[in-house]
């Protein structure tokens, strides 16, 4: 391929948003969005900084209701942390149980062939390399001595 034809597919590719990067490359769109939304909740936070700081604003009932919900989220995270246990001891089980004698029986037919493989290497193999040692000895020795040709 040559040089011209390697840029010619990469201008291509990139035309065609194909081209690859070392790293993601995030939208404009993306990233305004995400300034807006930081400059919306700062100022979000600030407005109610401001409000609460007014004498005669419910600042006790709204940190009691802020109290009860962080209190239900530690309820939530206490479940999903048990769910969580339950599910990994599923797993352990899971592996001890299934997977475990799936390897056994892979490690015992590795094991069974190896010994096949052993077996076919010293009764099979072996006789044969060394019958054709032996032929090859002969038929070595036939030309030294010029009688199995004619020239």
């Amino acid at each position: 391929m040559t040089i011209d034809e390697q840029k010619r597919l990469a201008a291509e590719a990139q035309a065609e948003g194909l081209e690859e990067s070392d790293s993601p490359r995030i939208s404009r769109g993306a990233v305004v969005g995400l300034i807006v939304l930081v400059i919306l909740l700062l100022a979000g936070v600030g407005f109610a900084v401001f409000y609460l700081l007014q004498p005669g604003a419910p600042t006790e009932t709204l940190r009691d209701v802020f109290i009860i919900i962080v209190a239900f989220e530690f309820m939530v995270i206490g479940l999903a942390l048990v769910i969580l246990i339950v599910q990994l001891a599923k797993l352990v089980n899971m592996l001890q149980n299934e997977v475990r004698p799936i390897l056994d029986s892979a490690s015992e037919a590795a094991n069974t062939m190896r010994g096949t493989a052993r077996f076919l290497s010293h009764n099979l193999t072996e006789p044969v390399i060394k019958a054709s040692a032996g032929i090859a000895t002969v038929r070595k020795a036939l030309d030294l001595f010029n009688f199995g040709r004619r020239k």
